[in-house]
């Protein structure tokens, strides 16, 4: 294995645009939930007349499904990301919107039989709600609470339980029936997370940035070296993260 400094020089260097994670193939491993996302949102998307995917990404997720929605349309807060969902799917008819963090769907109310997203950064329940058909679904894969918070206390110290409870399954079940969903299925997985070296450490934490907001290399060296440590004599970092499956469906 390369020294701690050419590992964390390399990583801080690398390209963490898009929501694909291949750079870390053979660094870092983290398990899949059961009930296999993504066959679930092509049988979804292939099977509806107009599709909204949320929080796209790149499309990285999305394009993996070999049919898509008569009419599919994607958001994208992030500038970067939504020029590489443009150029990955707009080939495929698919409506890119650049959408910033609080504004409204660009879809008129009822307009959508189908929303989906795969790790959506905060859902706006009342607006899923509000571009939903009577009886249209919704479709997700959530991140859950305390992902991954073996490797964030380790740059940030303690948390506390309000912030290990955040994206709780039970309160964002009980935010969509506010909002007049009605869930329909709602599963969860505890998932293993390993990372193999120090590089892959940096790289996550650049690439997800809400799990350590204020992540610079310089400002945590002594971290980033005390964990490369832990990593040599261990062999690997262990996390955890968690994931629910939510279906719901408007009333």
């Amino acid at each position: 294995m390369r020294n701690a400094d050419e590992l964390i020089t390399a990583a801080a260097r690398a390209d963490v645009d898009g929501w694909g994670f291949e750079w870390l193939d053979h660094r870092a491993t983290e398990e899949r939930p059961p009930w296999g996302y993504l066959g679930l949102l092509a049988d979804a998307v292939a099977a509806a007349e107009v599709a909204i995917d949320l929080d796209t990404g790149g499309g990285e997720v999305l394009a993996q499904c070999p049919r898509l929605a008569v009419e599919q349309h994607v958001t994208e807060g992030w500038p970067p990301n939504a020029a590489r969902a443009r150029a990955l799917l707009g080939p495929r008819g698919v409506r890119v919107h650049e959408v910033p963090a609080g504004t409204p769907l660009p879809l008129p109310d009822g307009a959508a039989d189908l929303v989906t997203s795969r790790h959506p950064v905060r859902p706006d329940w009342a607006e899923i709600a509000r571009v939903l058909a009577s009886g249209g679904q919704y479709l997700a894969q959530h991140v859950g609470p305390s992902s991954a918070f073996a490797l964030i206390e380790h740059f940030v110290g303690p948390t506390t339980q309000q912030q290990r409870r955040g994206r709780h399954p039970d309160d964002e079940a009980a935010a969509a029936e506010a909002a007049g969903l009605e869930i329909i299925e709602l599963r969860t997985a505890r998932l293993r997370m390993e990372f193999f070296d120090i590089g892959a450490v940096v790289w996550i934490l650049r690439k997800c940035v809400w799990w350590v907001p204020d992540f610079e290399v310089q400002r945590y060296r002594e971290e980033l070296l005390a964990l490369d440590e832990i990593i040599r004599r261990d062999g690997s970092f262990v996390a955890h993260s968690t994931r629910h499956l939510m279906r719901a469906r408007r009333r």
